[in-house]
């Protein structure tokens, strides 16, 4: 599985630690789209018609509250993205 990652520049190091985890799981192989634009959408429309052209399978976006990156995101088409908020540290450390 083909997987394209971005994120806005608070985010770096979760998207690291996501990267880490989904090598290390053997889930498919990481596109990192970036996170250095201050503006966030610009990271989201890229991941976003990465997996709309069908040049990846999947696609994560992360930021602060996952709002803006989920409005952005929705806005290509071809794409839909749905906004999913942090597990409780229990349910996170189990997936570990």
């Amino acid at each position: 599985m083909k997987i394209a990652i971005g994120c806005d520049p608070n985010a770096q190091k979760e998207k690291e630690e996501v990267i880490a985890f989904i090598e290390k799981k053997g889930y498919g192989t990481v596109e990192d789209f970036g996170s250095e634009d201050s503006i966030y959408a610009n990271v989201a429309i890229k991941v976003s018609e990465a997996v709309a052209s069908g040049g990846y399978d999947r696609g994560i976006l992360i930021c602060g509250t996952g709002i803006g990156m989920s409005i952005s995101a929705n806005k290509v088409k071809g794409a839909y993205c749905l906004l999913y908020t942090s597990p409780s540290p229990r349910d996170y450390a189990a997936s570990r």
